[in-house]
């Protein structure tokens, strides 16, 4: 028997559960680990390094075809991914804790990435063109509450927590705790809504069947015109921003006599959950009405622009310090705005200029995975980096001199397809839910 449950039923809990991970893993446990006392250079390498999966996940994709359906995998995943979140909660009570947590945090990172896979088959295989075009917005914007969720109200519940007196470990405890029984309750509503219509994976396909269509896959985009400078392209457009990424927390959360501006995980929750979340998704809508009046090729070299000036404003924050909250609240909803509206010419420019031909989604993926390896490889030396410059305010100003980099590659870049304006405005949806996504 069909279940045809609406999509508006999963589609809203298949991306909070895509998204929440992700964002605790990506930034929550920066401030976690921070409060804990864990060196700046440790934080940054290790918290960076788990994120690989999200990097690699194009190369077991395709594995997935052969065993259990997607419908599975989303359900599996988010029962593991809250299970685990209870282990790493309750490791924090060990003597070394730091990782014993990380390699909790890196099985979950994995857990992650096969959601992301298994989610968008789903959303994919059960909805036609219409309904994927009527439900992207649904996508981002649970992404994005999940964006909200983790670096907004998680953060300030572990600021709550701990002026009441529990000491961080407790109150990072219960946040954790917190998200594991998210996560479970996640698991047992979408096995529950999520339609069975999908047939389970053909049997038929032998593992070496796909190892060898992978391959093919692989060696058709690396033989793209232009794909090696479109390759130093993806991965140098947020070079500064992966330096970056790691570090603001930090040097918000650091005491004003160690360089830092000594805000509270309260303050920095507020900051960036609710003021941050809300710039950038008006900088991605922006941006997108901006390509689309424009033109991708007319208006990439302002996208870039807009996309790395904006880390001026922490430069600044490091060698002045100031202490007023509207200040410093205006500097991160700047950032974000810039982030929002610049990150969408980088996801059409994966879409229209690298993905297309024969194996244009997996293309898409592969760059995708690039452009994620471009901001972990930075992110994992950036405490270390910090820390040899000298402080926070050499290291900010050293990023703004790396922008630099990305902007006269961008200058420069080729373009293999015409970018005509029809084309731009059938991909702009896409574009805006993925940089909403990924952000």
């Amino acid at each position: 028997m069909k279940i045809s449950n609406s999509p508006i039923a999963w589609v809203p809990s298949v991306y909070f559960a895509a998204g929440l991970p992700f964002v605790v893993l990506n930034m929550v446990v920066v401030l976690m680990y921070k409060g804990l006392e864990i060196s700046n250079a440790a934080i940054t390498f290790w918290t960076s390094l788990i994120m690989l999966p999200w990097t690699l996940k194009p190369l077991w994709s395709p594995f997935m075809e052969i065993y259990k359906t997607k419908k599975f995998y989303v359900v599996t995943t988010e029962l593991f991914t809250g299970i685990m979140f209870g282990m790493v909660a309750l490791s924090l009570t060990l003597s070394d804790f730091f990782m014993a947590s990380i390699c909790g945090l890196a099985l979950i990172a994995f857990s992650g990435a096969t959601h992301d896979i298994a989610g968008d088959g789903v959303y994919m295989s059960e909805l036609d063109n219409s309904q994927q075009s009527k439900y992207i917005g649904w996508q981002g914007a649970f992404y994005n509450i999940a964006k909200i969720v983790g670096t907004g109200l998680l953060v300030w519940l572990a600021g709550t927590l701990g002026e009441l007196g529990i000491g961080a470990k407790g109150a990072w405890m219960t946040v954790l705790g917190t998200v594991a029984i998210l996560m479970v309750v996640l698991s047992m509503y979408n096995a529950c809504m999520i339609p069975m219509n999908e047939c389970h994976s053909d049997s038929n396909i032998s593992v070496k069947q796909v190892a060898t269509d992978l391959k093919e896959v692989i060696k058709d985009f690396f033989t793209k015109r232009h794909i090696w400078y479109y390759i130093a392209f993806i991965i140098l457009y947020r070079f500064a921003e992966g330096f970056v990424m790691k570090i603001v927390p930090i040097f918000l959360k650091t005491s004003i006599a160690e360089g830092g501006l000594g805000l509270s995980d309260k303050a920095i929750g507020l900051y960036y959950g609710t003021f941050g979340a809300a710039a950038f998704v008006i900088g991605s809508i922006l941006g997108g009405y901006y390509i689309s009046r424009f033109g991708l090729k007319r208006t990439l070299f302002s996208l870039a622009l807009v996309f790395n000036l904006p880390f001026a404003v922490y430069t600044y924050f490091a060698l002045y310090q100031p202490s007023t909250e509207w200040l410093i609240a205006s500097g991160i909803i700047l950032e974000y705005f810039g982030y929002g509206f610049g990150f969408v010419g980088l996801t059409l420019f994966m879409m229209q200029q690298v993905a297309p031909g024969k194996h244009q989604m997996a293309h898409y993926a592969f760059a995708s995975g690039i452009m994620n390896l471009g901001v972990m490889l930075p992110g994992m030396f950036s405490g270390w980096l910090c820390d040899e410059v000298g402080g926070f305010s050499h290291f900010f100003t050293l990023v703004l001199i790396m922008i630099f980099i990305p902007l006269t590659i961008t200058r420069f870049i080729p373009f293999t397809y015409d970018n005509d304006k029809g084309k731009i405005e059938g991909s702009l949806n896409e574009a805006l839910t993925e940089s909403e996504g990924v952000a």
